[in-house]
């Protein structure tokens, strides 16, 4: 532990506010890509997290992210490290606003002269002691109040990131995604290198540029009080301008600095970047799942479910989830997160969640839904509950299939064998638990004038998501 910046003051913060389009239709917008295990047990965000833990301590690890996606984020956390703190934004506003309520998090505390690395929950990295001694050698530039920007060398012409040009470590200049013929213009010069979006510098520094060029930001954060909570009011942040960090400050300070990362980075933003760090077959496949293939060359074929049988085709990619199949060439993966927005804008069910959620105490799928009802199976593990909670738009049905179970209802216990059945009115204290060896499965009928996730009240969570 803390080999790299042993003896030095180091706080770090993880933005996981994405909501990884271009991973449709295995990323959703309540489950995404950093919260997937995609090439390890771990999940993209649990990774980082534990990159991190190698210079700094749990509780000077910050994640920020939406207010919807805190409870899944703190109990993927709280398996790596208790002390891990997390910041929920209520609502969307893009990097500057999250890191800057973050900065005055760190503030609050008096650790102004500390140093603060920030990174994305969703990038892969390959070589962890190389990334080490990147994260060592942007330090040096950090100390003589530099913010430092970690560029990677282009590999090819990428038109899906963004590029800074720099010379001997001094930033010149900022640019956008790119079209092809620039990209491979700016991949002959050779000083020009992909943001990958991960900076460092003190934190009295960035304060002081956030205040320079990001006012509006900046004059709303004396209203943020972080002694009682770590959620951020809605009526502060509202106030804030949805602007990225490259925008309100990096792209107008003079203070920047470039150090190149060398660790095999890539940020897994697209079913292309995910092909090309999967081990491939003789044929240059990636095949994932019940997948049969005849003549198929140098493609990403992914089955979650049911069999995918593909014949004569080159570069292409195929995902099938349990409610949705996406097809596309493979040089036009980017293009996936076009299909997510047309879907999202005809309110799709698809980009939300995936039919099977996985929770800690088990999982439920979605089994039917129509205006103001949705039906469920729930499978509850053996010797696991849910959290004690109610609901203020919908009452619940459940009907015992397999197992027995013990509800909690108003403070009252029910013990129900398969065949018995329960009705939850609205805005009851209730907790679904299997105390016992086998596994529990009921079927859910919600009714009401508003069916989502999010309208659940926590009262006791035995997994920390009060």
């Amino acid at each position: 532990m803390y080999t790299v910046l042993r003896g030095n003051e180091m706080k770090s913060i993880i933005l996981a506010g994405g909501s990884g389009s271009r991973l449709w239709p295995l990323s959703r917008d309540m489950y995404p890509k950093q919260l997937l295990s995609i090439d390890q047990d771990k999940s993209l965000l649990q990774q980082t997290f534990e990159r991190l833990s190698e210079f700094c301590t749990g509780e000077d690890i910050v994640t920020v992210t939406n207010v919807k996606h805190y409870s899944d984020i703190k109990l993927q956390l709280n398996k790596i490290d208790k002390n891990n703190v997390v910041i929920a934004e209520p609502l969307g506003k893009n990097t500057a606003p999250a890191i800057a309520c973050t900065l005055e998090y760190f503030r609050q505390k008096n650790d102004t002269d500390d140093i603060v690395l920030i990174v994305p929950s969703d990038h892969l990295i390959k070589d962890i002691n190389k990334f080490n001694e990147t994260v060592k050698s942007g330090l040096e530039f950090a100390k003589k109040d530099y913010i430092v920007t970690f560029g990677i060398k282009p590999l090819y012409p990428e038109t899906g990131y963004g590029y800074i040009k720099a010379n001997n470590n001094i930033v010149e200049k900022f640019v956008e995604k790119p079209n092809y013929e620039t990209a491979v213009k700016y991949l002959n010069e050779g000083n020009y290198y992909w943001n990958g979006g991960i900076f460092m510098g003190k934190i009295s520094v960035l304060m002081a540029e956030f205040e320079k060029y990001a006012p509006e930001i900046y004059s709303a954060l004396n209203q943020i009080d972080f002694s009682q909570e770590t959620k951020i009011q809605y009526g502060i942040y509202e106030q804030m301008p949805s602007i990225s960090i490259d925008y309100a400050i990096m792209e107008k300070s003079d203070r920047i600095a470039l150090v190149e990362l060398q660790s095999g980075w890539n940020d897994l933003g697209s079913w292309q970047s995910l092909y090309n760090v999967k081990t491939k077959d003789e044929n240059g496949n990636v095949l994932t799942g019940k997948v049969i293939t005849d003549n198929v060359k140098n493609s990403f074929i992914y089955s979650q479910k049911e069999l995918v049988a593909v014949a004569d085709l080159e570069d292409i990619v195929i995902v099938e989830t349990e409610d949705a199949i996406m097809a596309c060439p493979m040089n036009k993966t980017q293009d996936v997160k076009k299909l997510y927005e047309k879907l999202k804008t005809e309110q799709s069910d698809t980009t939300q969640l995936h039919k099977t959620v996985f929770r800690p105490w088990g999982y439920y799928t979605c089994m039917n839904s129509g205006k103001g009802y949705l039906t469920k199976t729930i499978c509850v593990l053996p010797q696991q509950k849910l959290s004690i909670q109610s609901h203020n738009h919908r009452s619940e049905h459940w009907v015992v299939l397999e197992g027995r179970a013990l509800v909690i209802k108003d403070d009252k216990e029910h013990y129900l064998n398969a065949g018995d059945s329960i009705d939850i009115p609205l805005q009851a204290k209730h907790s679904l638990q299997n105390p016992y060896d086998e596994e529990l499965k009921i079927i859910e009928v919600q009714k009401g004038d508003y069916i989502s996730e999010d309208d659940i009240i926590r009262y006791e969570d035995c997994y920390g998501r009060v």
